[in-house]
């Protein structure tokens, strides 16, 4: 599972005209469901992003994590993130996720952050999205969740 953190002033998802999640300062999370993926990839993502430590403390320094100071995390789904992008001039999709796990993992990483953390907030799985924010620094991390890193 990957996870593509963007540290945010702030950050909302629109679908179909209408806002339907938005944060403060905190994090945006493009998340990638990789086609060997299971709760133990979202448990592991998910342990890092509430506590990657991205924001400043008072020696400006990157000491403390979105939990640390309180801030939002919004989640969003994110199909092509996986893509293999090796060769040629098309992506290939093969490492992502069948859609059906990727919507069972994709809820079931949001459910847990919301047990997990006040402020959270999500994208609509499958659907046209518009992502606006306003990255702080800019602050971009890839983090990844392998099988094989568990």
């Amino acid at each position: 599972m990957i996870g593509l953190l963007q540290r945010v002033q702030h950050a909302s998802v629109t679908v179909d005209d209408k806002k339907i999640a938005h944060i403060g300062q905190g994090l945006l999370v493009l998340i990638g469901v990789e086609r060997n993926d299971s709760i133990a990839q979202a448990d592991r993502l998910l342990t890092r992003l509430l506590g990657y430590r991205v924001f400043s403390d008072e020696h400006d320094k990157m000491n403390l994590s979105v939990q640390d100071i309180n801030g939002g995390l919004l989640l969003v789904p994110q199909f092509t993130l996986p893509a293999n992008t090796k060769k040629g001039m098309r992506p290939s999709f093969t490492p992502a996720a069948d859609p059906e796990t990727g919507r069972k993992l994709f809820n079931y990483l949001v459910s847990e952050a919301q047990q997990q953390h006040a402020d959270v907030a999500s994208g609509k799985f499958s659907a046209d999205m518009q992502v606006s924010l306003t990255n702080d620094g800019p602050v971009t991390f890839w983090l990844h969740a392998a099988p094989d890193s568990i």
